[in-house]
């Protein structure tokens, strides 16, 4: 699913864009840009069962959503860090979040959503805050979140930070990887149908 809404920003993952110097205004949403209609309300999405197009759609959706989030709320790298693409408990969160605001401000909603909206929304920077402790990424720099190793499991080790100086072409690769897993999956799927 996707929502099909422009929030000022060119398609990442588009030949020819030049990402550097983009001139966008990404305070601006218009939901009529898109020239499609959504499905309302939105849906939760869950990130576990998307197919490759399915994901690429909502990478670049939440992704745009991010940036205008936090660029209109000022949103400290404390909050939310210019890696958190790279790390499932600040997506999940966020993308629980951004659905919560499409629904919040559907125009078919009720008129004191966005209310209940911005209530949710303080809790979950304050949820933001601890993933992003927890998960050590910084405004230049990233490292895997660090996992507990259960009795019985193989010690997992560390990995080291990683210098960062793009973001934008850092996003690109990760949901270029991302479609990519996911499009051998389908494959093996339909290959393991056709041969029963």
């Amino acid at each position: 699913m996707t929502n099909d809404l422009d929030y000022g920003q060119p398609s990442l993952l588009e030949p020819g864009v030049d990402r550097s110097d983009a001139d966008v205004d990404t305070t601006e949403l218009s939901f009529e840009a898109a020239g499609n209609e959504r499905e309302v309300p939105a849906r939760p999405i869950n990130w576990n069962l998307l197919t490759a197009d399915e994901a690429e759609a909502e990478w670049l959706d939440l992704n745009a959503w991010v940036d205008w989030l936090r660029t209109t709320y000022g949103l400290p790298p404390a909050v939310l860090p210019p890696f958190w693409h790279r790390h499932d408990e600040l997506v999940w969160e966020l993308s629980a979040l951004h659905t919560h605001w499409l629904n919040a401000y559907d125009t078919d909603g009720s008129p004191s959503a966005p209310i209940a909206w911005h209530r949710d929304f303080a809790e979950v920077r304050n949820r933001l805050r601890e993933w992003v402790a927890t998960s050590g990424t910084r405004i230049d720099r990233d490292r895997p979140t660090r996992l507990t190793t259960w009795p019985g499991e193989e010690p997992v080790e560390p990995a080291g930070e990683v210098l960062i100086e793009d973001r934008d072409a850092d996003f690109v690769q990760f949901v270029i990887e991302d479609v990519t897993v996911r499009r051998r999956i389908e494959a093996r799927a339909k290959a393991v149908t056709r041969s029963t």
